[in-house]
């Protein structure tokens, strides 16, 4: 498995792109340099959107495809986040409890989850990556804000998405709501949809050892 920074985040260099379409260019370019001819994919979150947009620039890249927490471009109602979202997690310092309001969910289960999360995050203490500052963030959120305006023609592109996809979510995600999920897996020839329980934003982080099975099963 592979993971890797964009552009001016975390350990790479350079300036972040405040598009999803120049992110997607850029993770092409890094698939190139690592030598790979194809691969699976994952993203989650903003790197859904990056992900379907390397799909749809270069579908021989793409054997298999995972979106999480994802949402097709133009979707109504995805034009920035709500309020309660932007009030958590939009503002140039965020603490612990703000991002567990929106990460998961308010159960004293989902609590409990996020807290185990924040500590196997924190758990290296030695080579980690920079923190994101506000200028990378406020140029990604740039990215998605364009990529949420409402545009029902961009709805149409991912039926070109002609790979075997996975498409999940929480059934409580305050960030890219679960409908979106739904109208993704509607949309894609040959997608499969979980919503996972009890799950906020951070679904993939709560319910870690059962997505990652699922994950394992449909790559397989």
């Amino acid at each position: 498995m592979i993971t890797y920074d964009y552009a001016g985040v975390g350990g790479s260099g350079g300036a972040t792109a405040d598009t999803i379409e120049q992110t997607a260019r850029d993770s092409i370019a890094f698939v190139a340099a690592v030598g790979l001819g194809q691969v699976d994919l994952l993203g989650f979150s903003i790197g859904s959107f990056v992900a379907q947009e390397i799909a749809l620039r270069r579908p021989a890249l793409v054997r298999r495809l995972v979106l999480a927490s994802s949402a097709p471009k133009g979707a109504p109602g995805m034009h920035g986040w709500a309020p309660d979202v932007i009030g958590a997690v939009g503002t140039p310092q965020t603490s612990p409890a703000e991002y567990l309001s929106v990460f998961f969910t308010s159960s004293e289960a989902g609590q409990q989850a996020g807290k185990e999360a924040l500590g196997r995050m924190y758990a290296r203490t030695s080579a980690r990556d920079e923190t994101t500052d506000w200028a990378t963030r406020e140029a990604q959120y740039d990215a998605v804000c364009a990529w949420g305006i409402p545009d029902h023609a961009a709805l149409e592109r991912v039926i070109a998405i002609e790979m075997p996809v996975f498409v999940a979510n929480g059934d409580s995600d305050p960030m890219i709501l679960p409908r979106y999920s739904y109208l993704l897996a509607g949309l894609i020839p040959q997608a499969r949809l979980k919503i996972y329980p009890d799950a906020a934003h951070g679904f993939l982080f709560q319910h870690h050892a059962d997505f990652a099975a699922d994950v394992t099963g449909f790559l397989d």
